[in-house]
């Protein structure tokens, strides 16, 4: 074992591998009896393709470049496509990203546009599709700007005829129900045809707060009457409803504190964890009905698991196997599960349980270690002390490397990573981006904040009305914490976070003094301007629940704003931003920098165009990737190997 200082270690996982295995397989479901999923294309302008796996285990990208399978709907979009078997030959219905059209495509021929398009505001956008070959048509969710502003939006539930005739004539799109919500979710049919189930909600509630579960009978001409709401409410958010195959009604509430599963309003298998959690895209599955009364179900307290509930003994069995974390995508077909897992020591990928056997295995996506595992992370699963005692959760990735050792006495630098959300969680999962560090002698620690989702109602509220403060004191406690053990140096601390995240790396560093430098990525950094008319509908009224309604408590949007307090700032920071976000858009950047001009304080600005809301592009993420650790090299006094490129950092 030879040694090297922190940060000097050679290592095979450069930015340009950790940015081509970033993403995930999402969305998946059956068509016939084959498996299909879409699947991210960094290298190739960061579009996502679909993927089939046919019944002789091959797989295929049904849809070559520019398509592009991925809904804007409300912005973080939502399930993008559907298919299902006629005369024998898979059909598939998808939204392009490019212009937000539904397509109808079967295998060996072109995409044939289904919807038309619309010159107002940000257009016509779909997500959730369900093909009625009965009706000949698809139900989806249909959000239809009025104006040229980003609140001139309404949503309804829709059906688009299949063959084609609304591609050029608007009218020719059916509405199944009249306007009830700023926001549904797709209606989901019983399985005799007559009712359907979707979510409800409206400003200035966000989907974790509160929802309504709605019922309607489906008329003989198609259309959804005698709506009534059957469970939810301003203070209980349903995330998900299904129909059991005898026709009761499933869904996951979290009334009582938790995110548990009901059956006709009775508790299945009431337990202090989660069988669901955030809904940031329509559509996204935590469970599924089974044949025989079982479930598929997604659940855990923190980390989550892939399990088969007995509703009639409320008895989960969950699948053995190496993955510790699943993705909120799964589906179910006769006795077949699919689900996506992974773990610390795997990537996301396509796994099918057999329920009559309890076998589970890869069958999509498979995990192709890239570089030899040894120089990936060892993490560890960390609960903080915060303030008041409070618990604080993180996973902890120290320096990893198999040849590399830091000399006696010297200890290592630490970067704190704050999720975006705020309202969401970090995954333990293998994330190169990580080991891109962890292997140069760096450590990483994941922060999952009071507000974080995955450990109850009661800790995900911890932030209402108290984000920049609850968020960055748990950061600032873990940080605290490393330095203290001696496990992390304390004059060697940076931050960063994208978005959310970003929000609270740049408040961490304008209001405290624990860290030496920091990384914000496409932030939210002034309050005053982020919010209707600013932003996009979804969260423009987030933040009266994040810090108050502003009618009531102005003076606070000023006091939490990282932008006010950017005359406190003196340590470097790196600020990245995609040129074409709407959820945080460049202005955002720039007022800060306009607060800190003159100021000397070392820092880099850098913009990507043609990314918005999430890097998905190669050349952005290894760029960016490679700013971040020369950022870190100049500030905590590394020498890398190789060098990196130097970030010119200007005061």
């Amino acid at each position: 074992m030879a040694e090297a200082p922190y940060g000097s270690w050679p290592s095979p996982v450069d930015a340009a591998l950790a940015a081509a295995h970033d993403g995930r397989p999402d969305w998946v479901d059956f068509v016939g009896d084959e498996i299909w999923w879409t699947e991210p294309r960094p290298a190739e302008g960061g579009r996502r393709t679909l993927v089939r796996r046919r019944g002789d285990g091959t797989e295929e990208p049904v849809l070559p470049a520019p398509w592009n399978v991925r809904s804007r709907v409300i912005e973080y979009g939502g399930r993008p496509w559907t298919g299902t078997v006629r005369e024998g030959r898979p059909l598939i219905v998808f939204t392009h990203f490019a212009d937000q059209r539904l397509y109808r495509f079967e295998p060996g021929g072109e995409p044939v546009p289904l919807t038309p398009l619309s010159p107002v505001g940000g257009g016509l956008r779909w997500a959730e599709p369900r093909v009625d070959l009965a009706r000949g048509e698809v139900w989806c969710v249909l959000e239809e700007f009025t104006g040229d502003g980003p609140d001139d939006v309404r949503r309804v539930l829709a059906a688009v005829p299949l063959d084609g005739s609304a591609a050029a004539d608007r009218a020719a799109v059916r509405h199944l129900t009249a306007p009830r919500h700023r926001f549904v979710t797709g209606a989901r049919l019983s399985p005799d045809g007559r009712r359907a189930a979707w979510l409800g909600w409206d400003h200035p509630r966000m989907p974790w707060d509160g929802t309504e579960l709605l019922v309607a009978e489906v008329g003989a001409d198609g259309r959804l009457t005698d709506v009534r709401t059957v469970a939810g409410g301003p203070r209980e958010a349903v995330a998900q409803a299904e129909w059991a195959p005898d026709g009761a009604l499933l869904y996951a509430s979290d009334r009582d504190g938790w995110w548990n599963l009901y059956r006709d309003g009775t508790p299945l298998c009431p337990r202090p964890e989660e069988f669901a959690g955030p809904l940031w895209q329509l559509g996204l599955r935590w469970f599924a009905p089974l044949d025989h009364g079982l479930l598929a179900v997604v659940h855990g307290r923190g980390p989550t698991a892939l399990g088969i509930l007995d509703t009639e003994t409320g008895e989960i069995a969950d699948a053995a196997g190496p993955w510790t974390e699943w993705a909120p995508t799964l589906t179910t077909h006769g006795q077949r599960v699919v689900a996506v897992g992974a773990s610390p020591r795997t990537g996301y990928e396509v796994v099918e349980l057999d329920t009559a056997t309890g076998r589970a295995r890869v069958t999509g996506a498979r995990h192709r270690d890239p570089v030899d595992p040894a120089y990936y992370p060892r993490p560890k699963v960390r609960t903080f002390a915060g303030p008041g005692g409070r618990e604080v959760h993180a996973h902890v990735h120290p320096p990893h490397h198999p040849e590399r050792t830091a000399p006696d006495g010297e200890l290592p630098p630490y970067v704190i990573w704050a999720h975006g959300g705020p309202t969401s969680r970090t995954p333990l999962v293998l994330d190169l981006a990580i080991a891109y560090f962890t292997s140069r002698g760096i450590g990483v620690a994941e922060v999952n904040y009071g507000g974080s989702t995955g450990y109850g109602r009661a800790y995900r509220e911890r932030l209402r009305e108290q984000w920049g403060v609850v968020d960055v004191e748990d950061c600032a406690a873990v940080a605290r914490g490393l330095a203290e053990e001696g496990t992390a140096d304390p004059a060697r601390l940076a931050i960063r976070g994208g978005s959310a995240g970003g929000w609270t790396a740049a408040a961490s560093l304008t209001t405290t003094d624990v860290y030496a430098c920091g990384t914000i990525v496409y932030p939210v950094l002034d309050l005053a301007t982020w919010g209707p008319g600013e932003t996009h509908d979804f969260e423009s009224r987030y933040l009266e629940s994040l810090i108050g309604p502003l009618a009531e408590v102005p003076e606070r949007y000023a006091e939490r704003s990282p932008a006010t307090h950017a005359g406190r700032l003196r340590v470097p920071f790196l600020l990245l931003q995609g040129l074409e976000d709407v959820i945080c858009p460049p202005a955002q950047c720039e007022r800060f920098l306009a607060r800190i001009a003159g100021r000397g304080v070392p820092h880099a600005y850098l913009t990507f165009a043609g990314e918005g809301h999430g890097f998905r592009r190669a050349a952005t993420m290894v760029t960016a990737l490679e700013a971040e650790l020369s950022l870190y090299a100049q500030v905590f006094g590394l020498d890398p190997t190789p060098p990196a490129a130097k970030l010119e950092l200007a005061p």
